[in-house]
């Protein structure tokens, strides 16, 4: 019970830092003020009304009881009245002495006064709302009615809406006051939260200067280091595959060149087939030490990309179901790189390609559907693991040390994509691609 209640409290409460700061804040003004206007009404307002409009009930009973002994000089009576209590009555000869009938029940005014006038056994008749600062009340009277007017001020007390007034305004000034303050302190939090995002899409981020309050600063210095120590590690791997790859060449030259000189063309031919073999595997190791290359993020149309990418191959067997003007932030360069390890990676082991692009509500999806062997799903998430290989016939070559798909994830995933494995319509392999946008 207490979790279901613990979980329905988490999803009513905000979910940003700022405005879960501003509640913690505004939270206890509110209850505060909430709490002193119900002990103001209760104690004081409520009250000084109960007792203001049971001296005026006490008055109009008085006026009628003097006026019903007074045989002579009723009219000095009633100019008395008016004089001193501020009362302009009028004696009607009238049965019907109602109105429009219309009681409000939510009005403080309204109820003391129909309490303190049933308690005088008085049939009566008022109402507060036809003029701003009169009372039109009516009690019967023998064969008609007295009409009195009476002053607002004589039953409700004038410091009520002075009270409501500077009850509210420093409540929303002081609310106003610690949104600037929450503003400025949440800023270094989202500043710090975008340039993490920014950086773990692979987007070059300038130096962090970190601001705010000291845990954040240190959170943001934290950060920083963080990210130099990534990149050094990052510019180590690629300059070392990259050393290597370079110094490798100069070996395989010289062997090419030896080559030339065996008079054994059967020899000759094997020995230029393992060279070749390993100047693809040196291409691959280029490849992907340059996977994490520095390059600039740009509006780029995916669906162009993708039928300038595929034209390239000239292949009947590949078909293309492509939507029409889609556009992502990402690098070019990289995209294509990924996109040319995938179909040339489908179309080494099967027959036919089938591409699709297609926009979701917060993705950019690219699939490819081909007629291969497959992968076991076993070994879905093993095939992204840098130098992997499978010893079946999808992925037993030569000439490849396992890192197409190694690159395709790193260069997805550094866009805030994903990659994900499926079983194709075709019975082969399906690759899905998610881009967000």
């Amino acid at each position: 019970m207490f979790y279901g209640l613990n979980k329905f409290i988490k999803k009513l409460l905000p979910k940003q830092l700022f405005y879960r700061a501003l509640l913690i804040v505004a939270a206890p003004i509110i209850i505060l003020q909430i709490t002193i206007s119900i002990v103001f009404f209760d104690s004081l307002w409520i009250k000084t009304n109960k007792g203001m409009t049971r001296a005026l009930v006490g008055e109009i009973k008085t006026f009628i009881d003097v006026y019903d002994t007074e045989q002579y000089n009723k009219d000095l009576l009633t100019n008395l009245f008016k004089e001193h209590l501020n009362f302009n009555v009028t004696y009607k000869k009238s049965k019907l002495i109602t109105g429009q009938d219309f009681e409000r029940w939510f009005s403080p005014i309204d109820r003391s006064l129909r309490r303190e006038l049933k308690s005088k056994n008085l049939k009566y008749w008022f109402d507060t709302t036809t003029y701003k600062d009169l009372i039109d009340l009516r009690i019967a009277y023998l064969d008609g009615y007295f009409q009195f007017y009476i002053p607002k001020v004589r039953v409700a007390s004038s410091s009520a809406r002075m009270f409501a007034l500077w009850i509210t305004l420093p409540a929303f000034l002081l609310i106003s006051i610690a949104i600037i303050f929450l503003k400025n302190q949440t800023r270094p939090i989202t500043n710090l939260a975008k340039a993490s995002a920014r950086f773990g899409r692979g987007e070059n981020v300038d130096e962090f200067r970190p601001s705010g309050a000291l845990e954040i600063r240190q959170a943001g210095y934290e950060f920083e280091r963080m990210r130099k120590r990534i990149i050094r590690h990052l510019n180590q791997r690629s300059e070392m595959l990259s050393g290597i790859s370079h110094d490798l060449r100069t070996p395989l030259t010289r062997i090419k060149l030896q080559i030339t000189f065996i008079k054994d063309q059967n020899i000759a031919k094997k020995l230029s087939g393992d060279v070749q073999e390993m100047e693809k595997m040196l291409n691959e190791y280029l490849q992907f030490a340059n996977s994490r290359s520095v390059e600039k993020t740009e509006t780029i149309n995916i669906t162009e990309l993708v039928e300038e990418t595929l034209k390239k191959y000239d292949n009947q067997n590949i078909t293309a179901e492509l939507s029409k003007g889609i556009y992502i932030n990402g690098r070019k360069n990289l995209i294509q790189r990924c996109l040319n390890n995938l179909i040339d990676n489908a179309i080494k082991y099967a027959t036919k390609l089938h591409v699709q692009l297609n926009k979701s509500e917060n993705n950019i999806i690219i699939m490819l559907d081909d007629d291969g062997p497959g992968i076991p799903e076993d070994e879905y998430n093993n095939v992204f693991k840098p130098f992997y290989k499978i010893n079946k016939s999808r992925g037993d070559s030569k000439s490849s040390v396992g890192l197409g798909l190694s690159i395709a994830s790193d260069v997805i995933r550094s866009h805030g994509g994903n990659i994900k494995l499926e079983k194709s319509p075709e019975k082969g392999l399906r690759i899905k691609i998610f881009f967000p946008f």
